[in-house]
């Protein structure tokens, strides 16, 4: 049984979060950017993210034993594939409902202007504008409404790695956590996402290759409020539930 693991709410600052996600990163901050790049890069070669999951995980690594005065290096990125299960879950978890939403979503806009447009051809007069604006008001409103769901959804996974790595939760258990923490702390993690993407808007003016330069600060932000939720786990607060190693033969 997992262990009750306490959150705090309405704790995250999200300026606050940024300025210390740029002073844990600002003297290796080069190394976190190849880290950042490498690791988002490998996360999106292969579809579902099977990938993404070791690759955040790694990257919350360095940046946790950063935040504990340890030592990290670039190889310090390919330690999250030790969370390569839970990671996967997790990712599962996330991409699975988004793509259940969206797919459908275009499916409807597309099958409703092959309608419209069969209606108009059969009718054997002009395309009615009225009906065309009235499809389309209709499918925008189901728009808005797709990614208010999406938002939600994605804020609430926003701690999922973090505690995967920090508190060795497997993968469904770190989701629900992560929900609960994300969901007590909706409005100010949303608020740091909003100043977290104005950055990387402006990064992207920079012929795209500023986002890069971003993306340290972003992901030292979410680590940051992490810490300001949960906390960072002590020795004594990381359950022994991971798996037995296996055995040596001499």
């Amino acid at each position: 049984m997992t262990p009750e693991i306490p959150f705090k709410r309405q704790v995250v600052e999200p300026v606050q979060c940024i300025k210390n996600g740029w002073e844990l990163v600002k003297d290796q901050y080069w190394l976190f950017v190849g880290i950042c790049f490498i690791g988002l890069l490998i996360g999106g070669l292969v579809p579902l993210g099977i990938l993404l999951g070791p690759m955040m995980c790694g990257l919350y690594l360095t940046f946790f034993r950063k935040r504990r005065g340890e030592p990290i290096e670039f190889g310090t990125l390919f330690k999250g594939f030790d969370f390569f299960g839970p990671s996967l879950v997790a990712t599962l978890l996330h991409i699975v409902p988004i793509l259940a939403i969206v797919v459908p979503a275009y499916f409807i806009f597309y099958i409703s202007m092959v309608v419209g447009m069969m209606a108009s051809a059969q009718s054997g007069g002009d395309p009615n504008p009225a009906a065309m604006f009235g499809v389309m008001g209709a499918f925008l409103v189901f728009w808005l409404v797709v990614m208010v769901v999406v938002i939600i959804i994605s804020i609430g996974f926003t701690f999922a790695y973090p505690l995967i790595v920090d508190r060795k939760l497997q993968g469904f258990d770190a989701v629900k956590l992560s929900f609960k923490g994300a969901m007590a702390n909706f409005w100010r993690l949303l608020g740091m996402a909003i100043l977290t993407s104005l950055l990387s808007l402006c990064g992207a003016l920079l012929c795209y290759v500023g986002v890069f330069l971003v993306f340290p600060i972003a992901y030292g932000a979410i680590a940051c409020a992490y810490e300001q939720v949960y906390g960072l786990a002590g020795p004594g607060d990381v359950p022994d539930n991971l798996p037995p190693p296996p055995p040596r033969f001499e």
